[in-house]
């Protein structure tokens, strides 16, 4: 048995390593995450999500839920720290062209386990607010 190399170059983000209670996954710049392209949330409803920012730049958005709104709100990631975002907790990346982020959450989270939230024009324009 040997050591195994895992990348990725590719648009967007796959998975590189799943051992059935977790995994890895190299997530690069793809036009959804651009400035440009951010116009949802999502949550994972069962487990949390860790991202480590390895080159670029990436803002983290996240939200609650208050008053029947979002309260949505940034944190400009930097390079080698770990954010974990808990599970239920609203979140999307934006990301710059150069931008290489690694995560790692339970093998099991998904589509049918998470929710994609649509953000409003002026949600969208409230965070280009916040990003600039």
């Amino acid at each position: 048995m040997g050591i195994q190399v895992l990348e990725f170059d590719g648009e967007g983000m796959k998975r590189v390593f799943e051992n059935g209670k977790w995994m890895v996954g190299i997530k690069n710049w793809k036009p959804a995450n651009d400035i440009s392209g951010i116009d949802c949330l999502e949550r994972h409803n069962q487990t949390d999500e860790l991202f480590v920012l390895l080159s670029g730049s990436c803002t983290l958005l996240y939200a609650d839920e208050e008053n029947g709104g979002l309260n949505i709100k940034a944190e400009k990631m930097q390079p080698m720290r770990v954010y974990n975002i808990p599970r239920s907790l609203w979140h999307n990346t934006v990301t710059t062209r150069d931008v290489k982020l690694v995560l790692i959450e339970d093998s099991s989270t998904g589509a049918e386990n998470s929710d994609i939230l649509e953000l409003s024009r002026e949600q969208i324009d409230y965070v280009h607010s916040l990003i600039k």
